[in-house]
Order: C-alpha cells, then structure tokens, then sequence
C-alpha cells in the first residue's frame, strides 16, 4: 500500500529535485561542476530584488495577515446572529484559483481600474496612477492581493485555537477582577501562541513559495524568487534557473524545520 505513494514521491519529487540541485552546479557552456551560476545569481541585480520583493512581501504579508485574522478570528468565536452565514462565506476565497483571483484583481488594481475610479470620486487624485508598475505600492498591491486569498486559512487555525481557550479560564480571570483587555494580554494571547506559531511558520512557507499572482499582476514590475528562476528557464539559462530554485528550497526547509522543532516537537511533549 506504501508503494504507489513512495513511487509517486520518488518519481516526481526527489528525482526532480536531485536533478534541479545537479543542474545548478554545472556551468551551462563547459557542462562541468562549478560554482559560476551562484557567483552569478548573488550578483545579478533581478536575483537581489527578488530576494528583497520575497522577503518584503513574506515578512510584511504574514504580520498584516495575522493582525487582521486575530481581530476576525476574535469576532467570529463571539455568538451573534449570522455567525454560521459569515464563517461561510468567509471560506470562498479559498476556493477561488490563485490565477483566477490574480486576473480578478488586475480589474480592481489596474490603471482603469475600480480603485483608482474610487480615489478619482473621493478627490484624493487627479491623475490615475499605476500601481503595478513596480516599487512598494507594487509590492503593497501583492501582499493585499495574497492577503485576499489566503486569509481565510489563517483566520481558521486561530479560530481553532480560541476555541480549544476553556471559558471557565475567564470565568476564573473576572473572578479576580480582570478586564477584557488583561484577560486577552495574559490569557488568550499566550495560550494562542502555539496557533500564532503554527500560522506564521505555514504561511511563511507558503510565502515564499508565491508565483501566480506576481507573475499575473505585476509581470516582470516585481520579480519574486519563483518567477526570477521561471524567467531564466524561459531564457535558456538552466543553471541561474536551478540555482536560484535551490535557493529557495533551502529558504522553504530552513521554515518546515522550525515547523517540526517548534510545532511538532511541542504537540509530542504535551502528549506524553
């Protein structure tokens, strides 16, 4: 029963990536093991700016995403008519494709589009400004439109840890005379910290992982590590290609082992 799994892992996972690492050590002209495509890629001004756009958009992303997923989460643990409706349709992000919402976006971002006619009523411009042209407001246009889609995750391993908080904590905390904000710093807040910790670190991954909605929204405006090593495969330049995804597999297994020693590890000493 193992097999057809191990097979399908070995076949179209290990050996893709073993193949991807053995690439990018071997100089596209000669074909000999070199380090040329990594010299390369820390000098080349595209790889730079794309490690800063990932990074920016990673670190940025997760601690907005979080803010706001906390406050919603907070909202939707309250019982209030509607709930079930709001954490219903609070779901159909999530089952919108990537690429879908990206072209949707482009409608809502775009030169003429709905949020600049927005700003235009309000007075706030003149002109109509471009905002996937490049730069932070770019960047700021990714992290909202990745915001958009993912959100909803989030929002639900938070919902999922404030409802493993027992009440009788806060019947306990009021009894003792504390106020709704000591009893969110020194209850909630620290007993959520295992659900903040798994969100940050599996969406920090995912992150870092980001193609299709750069790609779709801005082009080559605001290279990421995924489109810059698309790009160079476009090109030809196999070795810059896999050099820069080795690079971005180690970024993502340096975060799914944080995931392991401080998740996972955890979870197993609580079980014991």
């Amino acid at each position: 029963m193992v097999l057809p799994l191990f097979a399908y892992l070995f076949y179209f996972t290990f050996i893709p990536v073993f193949q991807t690492i053995q690439i990018s050590f071997l100089d596209d002209k000669s074909n000999q093991i070199s380090l040329i495509n990594y010299q390369s890629l820390f000098s080349h001004i595209d790889f730079n700016s794309a490690l800063f756009n990932t990074i920016f958009i990673t670190l940025v992303g997760i601690t907005v995403q979080i803010v706001i997923a906390l406050v919603i989460a907070l909202i939707l643990k309250k019982k209030f008519f509607g709930r079930g409706f709001f954490r219903t349709i609070m779901l159909i992000p999530m089952g919108v494709p990537t690429l879908v919402s990206g072209v949707t976006l482009l409608f809502v971002f775009g030169q003429t589009g709905y949020f600049n006619e927005l700003l235009y009523r309000l007075g706030l411009v003149s002109t109509q400004p471009y905002w996937l042209g490049g730069g932070f407001e770019s960047l700021a246009v990714i992290i909202f439109a990745d915001m958009w889609k993912v959100l909803p995750l989030t929002i639900l391993l938070l919902l999922a840890g404030l409802e493993s908080i027992g009440e009788d904590v806060y019947e306990a905390s009021s009894i003792d005379g504390a106020n709704g904000w000591k009893k969110f710093w020194h209850i909630t807040l620290p007993l959520l910290k295992p659900s903040i910790t798994m969100a940050i670190i599996l969406r920090a991954i995912d992150s870092f992982r980001i193609f299709e909605l750069p790609l779709v929204m801005t082009g080559k405006n605001v290279p990421v590590l995924s489109t810059f090593a698309y790009e160079a495969f476009q090109r030809n330049q196999y070795g810059l290609s896999g050099a820069a995804a080795v690079i971005l597999l180690f970024i993502i297994i340096i975060f799914i082992l944080l995931y392991f020693f401080i998740v996972e590890r955890k979870e197993a000493r609580e079980n014991r």
